[in-house]
């Protein structure tokens, strides 16, 4: 029996006003998880010593960090205790011009790659079934520009989240724009798109399993009326996608993390840090960090799919009245 064919649903929606709901959502939601991102960072980076510069002598000394954060709740309060609560939110600002950058592209681009994709191969119409693979490709096409794009944000992010403060105060990094331009300076332009191999790998698996797996969840539950297109279909299938995405990204993630925060000549590689992590660490290492990274992702997936939602659907009646005033 063949399946009905299904019809490229487009929002009428302007790429200009897609690519601003995307950043703007993404970045709410990054906000609202910020802390647990922190948290994730923390866990993922423990095993490795830590350097930073004492505030005052300028001299480097070296801080241990094994064991030292135990859980999501104990890693919150050990940081906010020690570092103060702000520090939960360190990187921050990096953080959303991340998102203004990197979710408007690997996210209010997929539709419209999707749809290419889709039209070049099948036309107009096509079975869902048939369009998996070509939306598994949009996903991984949209998260590597995302990253060639955004990616001295995330390190700059990541270097952030990973430093600790002293006592007096001392830190790494004193402001996002210090920090871009003290890595420019020590490690060369390379240090700013230091992990993007490793990020583009882990980005396209991240968009598989969250933009893809939401688009797949949500059309079949629409398809088969289980649901209206609402808020409960729109939650179910961003909890659905939180955990695929934890789940398949956490092992790419957790690399990317030790390699971009590294000093220079720690790792030849995104691969030597990955063996060297499980020759000295075991397999558990690449899974580091997983309760909090479920946690953000699948809060991120929630905040994220709903904010976009709705102003999605704010901004295509806008757009409906506008056009209907001026037509």
């Amino acid at each position: 029996m063949v399946k009905p064919a299904v019809a490229v649903v487009s929002d009428d929606l302007p790429l200009g006003l897609k690519l601003l709901a995307a950043g703007t959502s993404a970045s709410f939601a990054d906000f609202t998880t910020f802390p647990l991102d922190t948290v994730k960072v923390r866990l993922q980076i423990q095993g490795e010593t830590t350097t930073l510069t004492a505030l005052g002598n300028g001299e480097m000394m070296s801080v241990a960090a094994q064991n030292q954060y135990r859980g999501v709740f104990g890693t919150i309060t050990t940081i906010a205790r020690n570092e103060g609560p702000l520090s939960l939110f360190n990187g921050l600002s990096a953080g959303l011009q991340r998102q203004m950058c990197f979710a408007s592209v690997r996210l209010g681009l997929y539709d419209t790659v999707r749809d290419f994709y889709t039209n070049m191969f099948y036309g107009k119409t096509t079975d869902v079934g048939l369009n998996i693979p070509l939306r598994i490709a949009a996903g991984g096409t949209t998260g590597c520009l995302a990253v060639i794009l955004a990616q001295p944000t995330d390190v700059v992010k990541v270097r952030f989240q990973a430093q600790l403060r002293t006592a007096a105060g001392g830190s790494r990094y004193s402001s996002t724009m210090e920090a871009y331009k003290t890595i420019a300076t020590q490690e060369g332009p390379r240090g700013l798109w230091k992990g993007a191999c490793a990020n583009c790998g882990r980005n396209a698996i991240v968009n598989i399993s969250e933009i893809v797996c939401y688009d797949i969840i949500k059309e079949t539950i629409l398809k088969n009326g289980l649901m209206s297109d609402s808020v409960p279909c729109h939650f179910t299938s961003a909890v659905t996608a939180g955990f695929c995405t934890t789940f398949f990204a956490s092992p790419v993630d957790v690399v990317k993390t030790r390699f971009m925060n590294s000093r220079p000549g720690t790792y030849s590689g995104a691969f030597n840090c990955a063996v060297k992590m499980f020759s000295q660490e075991g397999f558990s290492a690449f899974y580091k960090g997983f309760m909090p990274s479920f946690c953000r992702l699948v809060t991120w997936n929630i905040v994220m799919w709903l904010t976009y939602e709705q102003v999605k659907k704010f901004m295509v009646e806008k757009n409906k009245a506008y056009h209907a005033n001026y037509a």
